[in-house]
């Protein structure tokens, strides 16, 4: 029994969903334009500002398709209406992020820059305030993209278990170790 799935979704004002006859489910609101093809299978009803996803029988097929899709249309409606932003911080000494528009430029410590071209649905800024580490921050209605870009940008230097150096989330809380032990008996 998918919890998930059976939670309905309310619409707020200023959104408009529609579903054709391809299971194809647009969100329209006030920041933009999102679709999802839906599974076939899946059935998604409208009523009185509610949305509401079911599936047909109880295989486990169906089951995993009804907590997704009901997800994915969710986070597209939170998109138009809220939006999504992301924060990245970069810790290390000599880390830096700069931005021209959709090109972000990242000096991570190694003999050469990574320019990064980011879609244009993507939003981004960086800042380098004095005395703290630089921060790039995404901003999107689209959660799977900013997801991803961001997934990516970590990537290119993950946070290291002994100083902490690397790319990280704002407010992430990363498992240190301790090191080697100073001397040995």
């Amino acid at each position: 029994m998918s919890r998930i799935g059976k939670a309905p979704i309310s619409i707020p004002a200023g959104v408009t969903v529609t579903v054709d006859n391809n299971n194809l489910v647009t969100v329209k609101g006030p920041k933009g334009e999102l679709t999802q093809l839906v599974d076939q299978d899946i059935t998604i009803s409208q009523e009185e500002g509610v949305l509401t996803v079911q599936r047909p029988t109880d295989q486990k097929r169906h089951r995993a398709l009804h907590g997704l899709y009901r997800s994915l249309i969710n986070n597209m409606v939170v998109g138009v209406t809220q939006g999504y932003k992301l924060e990245q911080e970069l810790v290390g000494v000599g880390y830096r992020a700069s931005n021209q528009g959709q090109t972000l430029d990242l000096v991570l410590g190694y003999s050469h820059h990574y320019v990064f071209q980011l879609p244009q649905e993507i939003k981004v800024t960086t800042t380098s305030e004095k005395g703290q580490t630089p921060k790039i921050i995404l901003e999107s209605i689209d959660k799977q993209l900013i997801g991803q870009v961001a997934a990516k940008i970590r990537s290119l230097r993950a946070p290291e278990p002994y100083k902490g150096k690397g790319i990280k989330f704002v407010g992430e809380v990363l498992r240190r170790k301790a090191g080697k032990s100073a001397s040995k008996k």
